[in-house]
């Protein structure tokens, strides 16, 4: 059923989203606000989607074959792109898998839609608050947008080893530069391109980050948010930022959702015990 709002604020009533990561956590929960919000929604993942949407793709994003077969099926007018797929650090996927899904793949399949945008179209990507430490490396970040293809950007991470590390932090850290530097390119066309941040977030990978970066790490994160995030509090941002009304002057921000762990630790007050006494 469709809860649009009188003022027509978050309604998507007549909109074709396509969303990847559709089968679970956060973009799970993003597809079923699109769907009671109106959307037409084409889902687009390696996992089975169960909800009933528009269409589901089954695709690959760290294959560039895959990616343009399942393009080649979407439709030819596309209002929003919400990127949430993504994969952990932790040993599953070695830092290749991880920068081709959530680096390399995000950007080829982004390029691939974008001429199937018009004026009032949005983009939306899940970064993380991992990917903050980018200013540090903008130089690198700038070399990576040259890189014209997924074969040009696995070469420059070949030979980048000790800047990529196990590829997640600096995935995160390409998505939210490419969303500074391309949003600007898009003014002149309408489209707005967006990330959300998310923090320390309860998913099912949650073992796989503390594997990676550490319990003590994802331990002390949690205690400075005070608990972690559920992802259903990720999707009304997603929402909010693809709205072309609640949003329509929002373009190129990186949304922390972090319960202010970023406002702790930036103002020299990340110590649980000084947060909450």
């Amino acid at each position: 059923m469709t809860t649009a709002s009188p003022t027509g604020l978050l309604d998507f009533t007549g909109r074709t989203v396509v969303i990847t990561g559709a089968a679970s956590g956060m973009g799970a929960e993003t597809t079923e606000l699109l769907l009671a919000a109106g959307a037409t929604v084409h889902t687009i993942d390696v996992a089975l989607v169960d909800t009933p949407v528009a269409r589901t793709h089954r695709c690959d994003l760290g294959d560039q074959s895959s990616i343009d077969a399942t393009v080649a099926d979407l439709p030819d007018r596309i209002d929003v792109l919400m990127n949430c797929a993504g994969v952990p650090n932790g040993g599953r996927f070695t830092p290749e898998e991880v920068m081709r899904i959530n680096w390399l793949g995000l950007r080829h399949l982004t390029e691939a839609v974008l001429p199937r945008m018009s004026t009032g179209s949005a983009i939306v990507h899940i970064a993380s608050t991992a990917g903050r430490a980018w200013p540090e490396r903008a130089t690198e970040m700038e070399e990576l947008m040259a890189a014209a293809s997924i074969e040009d950007g696995l070469a420059w991470i070949r030979d980048h080893t000790e800047v990529v590390g196990d590829g997640y932090a600096f995935s995160k850290e390409c998505v939210q530069y490419y969303t500074h530097w391309r949003s600007v390119q898009l003014l002149r066309r309408g489209v707005r391109m967006n990330s959300v941040c998310p923090g320390i977030t309860d998913t099912g990978i949650i073992a796989d980050f503390r594997k990676g970066m550490g319990e003590d790490l994802i331990d002390h994160a949690e205690a400075v948010a005070g608990r972690m995030a559920e992802p259903r509090e990720m999707a009304p941002a997603m929402l909010f930022l693809a709205d072309r009304v609640s949003s329509s002057y929002v373009v190129g921000v990186n949304l922390n959702i972090d319960h202010g762990t970023g406002a702790a630790r930036l103002s020299g007050q990340d110590d649980p015990s000084v947060v909450y006494g």
